[in-house]
C-alpha cells in the first residue's frame, strides 16, 4: 500500500528481534501508520471484513455470551448472534486460540471480523461491568456451596470442590485483569463483619469496586497466597509475597501483603508495571528550570541528593528515573531497597531483610567495601543509616535517598534531628527535591473552570490575562465521572548554596530558609502546582489537596 518504506521495514524488523511484538504494532508505535491504515491493510491481505464498533449497539444478551475475562484476554467482543452463528470483532483474526476459546465457551460457529484494538478495549469498558461479572462468579460459587451442603446432608460422597476452586480462580483472574485495565496502583481486599470489600486505588484515590460475602474471603485470600507462594495454613501472622502475570503484551508484577485483622486477613496487592521504571526525567513533569538544575546536581561525582514526600508521592519512581539517566558501563551503582520494585541492567540491587539482620545500615557498610561510585538508599529511616549515608557522601560517593518530610527545607532539620551535625549536613547535601502527585484533567471532558478562576483571583490574588482560562474535568465514561485521568508531579527543588549553609550553621529554621528561597523566586510545591493549573494540566482543588505551602 506504499505506507512504509523499505528502510523503515528493516528498522521495524530489528526492533521486532528484541521486542517480539507484531510488525503492525511497531509501525503504529513509531507513528509510521495509524490503526485505521493497519486494519485496512490486514483486511485486504486476510480477506476479512472490517467493522467500526461505534456504529453498533450491542445487545447485552449477546455481550453475556462471552465472559469479560475471555474478552479482555483475547481482545475480542461479540457483535451479534444469528441462529447458531456468532459474529466476533477481533484485533487479531489469526489468533486461533481466541477463536477456539470462543467456540468452546459458546458452542457456536464463529465468523471473525476485524476491528481496531483500542475500539475493542473501549467497547469492553462500555458493555462489561466488572461488578456484574464478579457477582455472576459469586453466584456460581454460592450455588456450588449450597449443592455441597445438600449433598453432605444427604450422606452423599460427591462434592464440587473442583468447581469451587475453578470459580475462585476465575474470580481472582477477573479482579487482577480489571485492576490492570483501570490502571490501579493497589488492590485492597478488606474483611468486615458481614462483607469482604474490594477497593482499587486509581490515581492515588481509593474507590470501591465490589462487595463479596464474607464466607468467600478465605478462599480468595488462599488463592492469592498460592499465587504468591505463601503459607496457606498460616492465618495468624503477616506475610509478604509476590508473583508475575501477563496481561495482553504486558508483564505485571504483583506485591502481596497480608495482615491479620479481627475479621480475617486483609490483603493489599501493589501492581508494578516494569515499563514505568524506564521513565526519563523529562517525562516526570519538571519545569524547564527545575529539570536543568536537577540534571546538574545528579551528575556530580560526590555528595547527597534527597527526594522527600509522603508515602505514595512517587519518590521511588523519581529515584529510578535518576538511575536510568545516569546508568552507564563506567559506573558501579549499588542500591539497597525495601523492597526492590524494578530490576535494572548494570545496577547491583540489594533487598534488605531485617529478619536475618540485613538492615539498611548493615548492608550500607558492606556496600562501601564494594568500590561503589553511586549508592542509592531506598529510605533513610534512622540515625545510623543517616550517618553512614552522610559519611559516604563526604568520601567520594554520590548518594541518592528519600526522606519522609513535608517539604524540602524541613529535610535539612530532619537530618539534624537524627543526630547529624549541622556542618556535616552542609558539607554532604547537594540538593533536596520535594514532590507530590496531582491528578491530571481527563482529556475527554475538559471544560472551563469558572469556580477555579474565582479561587485563584480572590483567595490567592492571582490575576489571569483576558484570554487565559483554567480547566477542569466535567466527568465522563472514560474517567469514570471523576474528571481526572492519570497523574503528574509537582516539585520544589532546594539546592544548597552559601546562604542556606549559613542559615543552617546559625541555628536557623525552616521558615528562614523558606523566606530566603521565596526572595530568590524559587517555586514552592504549591506554586509549581499552580503553574500546572495555568497550563491546563490539573485543577486548583488538586493542588490544594496535596500541598500546604
Amino acid at each position: 500500500m506504499g505506507l512504509v518504506s523499505e528502510a523503515r521495514l528493516k528498522s521495524a524488523l530489528a526492533i521486532q528481534g528484541t521486542s517480539k511484538e507484531k510488525l503492525g504494532k511497531i509501525f503504529i508505535e513509531q507513528d509510521w501508520i495509524t490503526e485505521d491504515e493497519l486494519i485496512r491493510a490486514l483486511s485486504k491481505k486476510l480477506d476479512v471484513e472490517t467493522v467500526e464498533i461505534d456504529s453498533y449497539v450491542i445487545d447485552p444478551r449477546v455481550v453475556k455470551a462471552i465472559p469479560m475475562d475471555l474478552a479482555v484476554r483475547y481482545k475480542v467482543i461479540p457483535l451479534f448472534i444469528v441462529e447458531n452463528t456468532l459474529t466476533l470483532a477481533m484485533a487479531d483474526p489469526l489468533d486461533i486460540r481466541a477463536l477456539d476459546a470462543v467456540r468452546y465457551y459458546t458452542g457456536k460457529q464463529v465468523i471473525e471480523v476485524l476491528a481496531i484494538e483500542s475500539d475493542i478495549e473501549a467497547a469492553i469498558q462500555k458493555y462489561y461491568s466488572v461488578e456484574d461479572s464478579m457477582n455472576s462468579v459469586i453466584s456460581d460459587i454460592n450455588e456450588q456451596v449450597t449443592l455441597e451442603s445438600d449433598a453432605t446432608e444427604a450422606g452423599s460422597s460427591l462434592g464440587n470442590s473442583d468447581s469451587d476452586e475453578a470459580s475462585i480462580i476465575r474470580f481472582v483472574n477477573l479482579l487482577l485483569q480489571q485492576a490492570v485495565t483501570e490502571k490501579a496502583s493497589d488492590i485492597h481486599l478488606e474483611p468486615d463483619e458481614d462483607i469482604f470489600r474490594i477497593r482499587f486505588r486509581v490515581d492515588g484515590i481509593l474507590h470501591e469496586v465490589s462487595k463479596t460475602p464474607i464466607n468467600l474471603s478465605s478462599m480468595i485470600v488462599s488463592r492469592l497466597k498460592v499465587l504468591s507462594d505463601l503459607d496457606v495454613s498460616e492465618k495468624r501472622l503477616p506475610q509478604d509475597g509476590r508473583f508475575r502475570s501477563k496481561f495482553g503484551n504486558k508483564d505485571i508484577d504483583f506485591r502481596v501483603s497480608i495482615l491479620p485483622t479481627v475479621y480475617g486477613e486483609k490483603v493489599v496487592t501493589r501492581l508494578l508495571d516494569p515499563q514505568n521504571a524506564l521513565l526519563e526525567l523529562k517525562d516526570l513533569g519538571f519545569s524547564e528550570s527545575v529539570l536543568r538544575q536537577w540534571r546538574s546536581v545528579i551528575t556530580k561525582s560526590e555528595g547527597m541528593c534527597l527526594i522527600t514526600g509522603p508515602t505514595g508521592s512517587g519518590k521511588t519512581t523519581s529515584l529510578y528515573a535518576v538511575l536510568n539517566a545516569i546508568n552507564s558501563i563506567e559506573k558501579n551503582i549499588v542500591t539497597v531497597e525495601n523492597p526492590v520494585e524494578y530490576n535494572f541492567p548494570l545496577i547491583n540491587q540489594v533487598q534488605v531483610n531485617s529478619d536475618i539482620g540485613m538492615t539498611f545500615a548493615s548492608v550500607l557498610r558492606s556496600i562501601l567495601r564494594q568500590d561503589p561510585d553511586i549508592i542509592m538508599i531506598g529510605e533513610i529511616r534512622d540515625g545510623e543509616t543517616a550517618e553512614i549515608a552522610t559519611r559516604s557522601a563526604l568520601t567520594g560517593h554520590l548518594v541518592f535517598s528519600t526522606l519522609h518530610t513535608n517539604d524540602a527545607p524541613s529535610s535539612i532539620f530532619r537530618l539534624i534531628d537524627m543526630g547529624i551535625d549541622p556542618f556535616l549536613v552542609n558539607s554532604s547535601v547537594n540538593a533536596i527535591l520535594a514532590q507530590r502527585l496531582v491528578r491530571t484533567i481527563c482529556s475527554h471532558c475538559k471544560e472551563v473552570d469558572k469556580a477555579g478562576i474565582i479561587a485563584l483571583q480572590k483567595t490567592l490574588g492571582v490575576r489571569l490575562k483576558d484570554d487565559q482560562k483554567i480547566l477542569k474535568g466535567k466527568g465522563c465514561r472514560a474517567c469514570k465521572n471523576t474528571g481526572y485521568s492519570g497523574r503528574a508531579g509537582i516539585y520544589e527543588l532546594l539546592t544548597m548554596d552559601e546562604n542556606i549553609r549559613r542559615i543552617v550553621l546559625s541555628n536557623g529554621s525552616t521558615d528562614d530558609i523558606r523566606a530566603y528561597t521565596a526572595k530568590n523566586r524559587a517555586a514552592s510545591l504549591r506554586q509549581d502546582g499552580l503553574l500546572k493549573v495555568l497550563k491546563g494540566i490539573t485543577t486548583v482543588e488538586e493542588v490544594f489537596r496535596v500541598s500546604s505551602v
